[in-house]
């Protein structure tokens, strides 16, 4: 399929804009929000409950956004929510389709605004790479996202809803006829590791993946969700309790001087901190481990004293360690490291009792590689010298 052919649609997937001022989107209203909104619109109390469940499975489970098509609802009941409530999810602006068959969406949302979803396939997994906000506030120097400043937080249909337009592109809802679970899952991992801090946007993200993990709709278990962090000390217990799913923290450095120039928030919360609030995350959560995610930079950070320093560090977490060779930007003030080096770095974690995958890069030919997103609308890039002028790097 060509990188930019148009994505086929039925009536279950042909998305609407999102209302600005109009009716509003029952896509991202929780459970209790959306009995809520039945409640105010003239739904009897009693008869909330059932409405909720029957409207959830059409929307989540069936991707349905018609209400015509909810054919077990009363016809009136059908026009009354019509006329009061909209099922929308973010338009669809772009699509590209790497060589490895990795896909890039851009996406559009209300206000013109614009974010990045992109979908990995695997072997054994297909794997959903999501945005919580536009832009970013963490300024992490060698990621092309931290370059463009925070436009503004996504809502939870914002999130959700680029789960949705996945598998609308994907065909993934279940056909007429089709039981839960009958057909395969081409989602069946989702990562929180697009545009964005989602500890920065914690409600939003928490009721979005509520939304995902319910069993009568998307379903999918909290052990297929990570969420990566670059490390906001206060949310991570809060995280554990709320939310539940695996946890990655973006670490990249072993020590303080050079984690504030590559992770600035490492300034305010810095590695003592955050080890001290991840130790008690796989116990809150119930979860087997943390990853931690460490991207190779050539002579910064990929010595083998910090490989020996990092084990020394989590020592007593239990943990993987993600090496990720960078992916270059335009305008990047960093190397990937060479590959016998990031080898070497891998071969001392893992002789010291810890995972070390080295992920292979996907998508780099659309710039849809680990930090390489950025939209389309907010491009004003920061050139090489000014990166490094604010990180103290040269």
């Amino acid at each position: 399929m060509a990188a930019n052919a148009p994505i086929t649609q039925d009536v279950r997937t042909i998305p609407r804009k999102l209302p600005e001022g109009g009716r509003p989107n029952l896509v991202g209203l929780t459970r209790a929000q959306l009995g809520t909104a039945l409640i105010d619109a003239g739904t009897p109390e009693k008869q909330a409950r059932m409405r909720v469940g029957q409207i959830w499975q059409w929307i989540y489970h069936k991707g349905v956004r018609d209400f015509a098509a909810m054919t077990n609802l009363a016809k009136d009941y059908r026009a009354m929510l019509d006329s009061r409530f909209e099922i929308a999810v973010p338009e669809v602006v772009d699509r590209q389709i790497s060589a490895d068959g990795t896909r890039k969406y851009l996406v559009r949302i209300a206000g013109g605004h614009e974010v990045e979803t992109v979908y990995i396939p695997e072997t054994d997994r297909g794997t959903l790479c999501i945005s919580s906000q536009v832009g970013c506030t963490l300024t992490c120097s060698f990621c092309h996202t931290g370059t463009q400043k925070l436009v503004r937080n996504l809502t939870a249909g914002e999130i959700v809803g680029q789960i949705m337009l996945a598998r609308d592109d994907l065909g993934e809802w279940p056909q007429p006829g089709e039981g839960m679970g009958e057909r395969p899952r081409l989602i069946s991992n989702i990562v929180l590791m697009g545009m964005g801090e989602p500890l920065y946007n914690f409600e939003a993200v928490r009721d979005a993946m509520q939304i995902a993990m319910d069993g009568e709709g998307i379903s999918l278990s909290r052990r297929r969700i990570t969420l990566s962090t670059s490390g906001v000390v206060p949310e991570i217990a809060r995280t554990a309790q709320e939310i539940g799913c695996m946890l990655a923290v973006s670490f990249h450095a072993t020590t303080d001087e050079i984690r504030d120039r590559l992770v600035p928030i490492n300034k305010r919360w810095n590695i003592a901190t955050l080890l001290d609030a991840l130790r008690d995350y796989p116990r809150l959560s119930n979860s087997e481990r943390i990853t931690f995610e460490y991207v190779m930079l050539k002579g910064v950070n990929d010595s083998d004293a910090d490989a020996r320093r990092l084990v020394r560090l989590i020592q007593g977490i239990p943990a993987k360690i993600n090496l990720i060779p960078f992916n270059e930007w335009p305008g990047a003030p960093y190397e990937r490291s060479d590959w016998d080096r990031i080898e070497a770095f891998a071969d001392i974690v893992y002789k010291a009792g810890y995972a070390s995958p080295v992920r292979t890069p996907r998508g780099e030919d659309i710039m849809a590689a680990c930090g390489q997103l950025k939209s389309a609308t907010e491009r004003g890039r920061l050139s090489r010298a000014e990166i490094a002028a604010h990180t103290g790097l040269t």
